[in-house]
């Protein structure tokens, strides 16, 4: 003998929770990778920022030049991001709160896909006081 399976009447809804389910993670996946995304993006303008103010103190040390500060930024963004980074590095003397000091600008891809975006989107710059030599 057989078994006839019958729903209760009014039981429309059966069967809604696999849809319910698939709806639910497609939205919290969605929202978890514009999180990690969004992550990414901070962490390479930190890393890019931090580069430019360690350039820009490095040029205005009393035995360093503006060259040589620009390297520096260019050196520390190649070693923590890699060298698509640290195309556009560059270092100018300007005033900094009224006092000679060093400008290292950068600029940068931005991620807006994994690690696909504007080629040019992220730009920073670091600043510091010119170092001088005591004279007596």
């Amino acid at each position: 003998m057989m078994r006839c399976w019958r729903w209760p009447p009014g039981d429309s809804e059966r069967g809604s929770v696999l849809s319910e389910f698939v709806m639910v993670a497609a939205l919290l996946t969605a929202l978890t990778l514009a999180v990690l995304q969004l992550a990414l993006a901070l962490h390479i303008r930190n890393t890019v920022l931090d580069a430019a103010a360690e350039g820009a103190r490095y040029a205005a040390l009393a035995d360093s030049g503006l060259d040589q500060g620009a390297t520096r930024s260019r050196d520390l963004i190649t070693s923590a991001l890699g060298p698509a980074y640290a195309v556009d590095v560059s270092a100018s003397y300007v005033d900094v709160a009224g006092q000679p000091g060093v400008r290292v600008r950068v600029v940068a891809p931005l991620p807006l896909f994994g690690l696909l975006g504007m080629s040019r989107g992220l730009e920073v710059e670091g600043h510091a006081a010119v170092e001088g030599l005591a004279t007596e």
